[in-house]
C-alpha cells in the first residue's frame, strides 16, 4: 500500500514537471508578417474570414467625340435667299431680317455651311426715292448663320443697292448683278421672277446694272443676295 502511494505521488509529480516545461502559444498579434499572411488568406488577426477591401473598378465616363473645327476664310461668298421682300421704301433702317443659305458653301471638299441654312441679318440703310438728292439706296449685312443647330455670330460687307433719281433709268448694286437680277425678276413676275431674273442678272457681274424705271429699290421675297465674309468664320462639325 505504501508502495503504491509513491508511485502516485511520482507519477503526480512528473505530469505536473511536465505541464510547466511547455513552451506558450506564439502570440502573432503584433508581427507584421503574420498580419500579411492573414490578410493574404483572407482572414483578419482574429483569424475570422474578412471581406475583400477591393472596390470594383469605376466605369470609365464615355468620351465625347471630338468636334473638328472647320475655318470658313475671309472673303468666302455667301449667297442667301431672302424670306421676306426688303426694299428702300420697304424698309426701315435697323430692322433685321431672315432667310436661308441658297446654296452650300465649300472649304476645299467639305461643306462647311449646307444650302438651307437658316440665317439673320439687318438692314444697315434705307432711303426711298424723293429723300435726298441722289436716289434711293437699300444697304443689307449678314449677321448670323445657324449651322448643326448652333447659331454662329458672322462678320460680313454691308450689300449696298443704290438707284438714281429721275430722269436716271439705271440702277446699280454694289458686289454683283446676280442681286441686281433678283431685283429685276421681282419686279415682273414677285418670287418665280426673281428666280428668272436671277439666272439672267448673274451674268451682270459686279456693278451691274439694269433698266427698271424711276423706282424704289425692292428686293422680293426669294430674291438671292450674295454677302462677303469680312472676318473668317469657325465652326464646329
Amino acid at each position: 500500500m505504501r508502495s503504491r502511494l509513491i508511485l502516485f505521488t511520482l507519477c503526480l509529480y512528473l505530469a505536473f514537471a511536465l505541464g510547466c516545461n511547455k513552451p506558450p502559444a506564439a502570440d502573432n498579434s503584433n508581427d507584421p508578417n503574420a498580419t500579411d499572411q492573414n490578410a493574404s488568406a483572407g482572414t483578419d488577426s482574429t483569424g475570422n474570414a474578412k471581406e475583400s477591401g477591393r472596390q470594383p473598378r469605376e466605369r470609365k465616363e464615355r468620351k465625347e467625340p471630338r468636334r473638328e473645327h472647320l475655318t470658313v476664310p475671309a472673303g468666302t461668298a455667301v449667297t442667301v435667299s431672302l424670306g421676306s421682300a426688303l426694299g428702300s421704301k420697304l424698309s426701315q433702317s435697323g430692322q433685321s431680317f431672315n432667310g436661308s443659305v441658297a446654296k452650300d458653301v465649300m472649304v476645299g471638299n467639305a461643306v462647311a455651311i449646307p444650302q438651307g441654312a437658316n440665317v439673320s441679318g439687318t438692314v444697315t440703310d434705307a432711303k426711298p426715292l424723293g429723300k435726298f438728292a441722289g436716289g434711293a439706296v437699300l444697304s443689307v449685312r449678314l449677321d448670323s448663320i445657324t449651322v448643326n443647330g448652333i447659331e454662329v455670330q458672322v462678320q460680313s460687307e454691308a450689300k449696298t443697292f443704290n438707284q438714281k433719281g429721275k430722269g436716271k433709268r439705271t440702277a446699280v448694286a454694289t458686289g454683283g448683278g446676280a442681286a441686281l437680277g433678283g431685283i429685276i425678276g421681282g419686279l415682273v413676275g414677285g418670287g418665280k421672277g426673281a428666280a428668272i431674273g436671277l439666272a439672267a442678272g448673274a451674268g451682270a457681274g459686279a456693278g451691274g446694272s439694269a433698266l427698271t424705271g424711276n423706282k424704289d429699290i425692292v428686293l422680293p421675297a426669294e430674291s438671292a443676295v450674295t454677302f462677303e465674309l469680312s472676318q473668317p468664320l469657325e465652326l464646329r462639325r
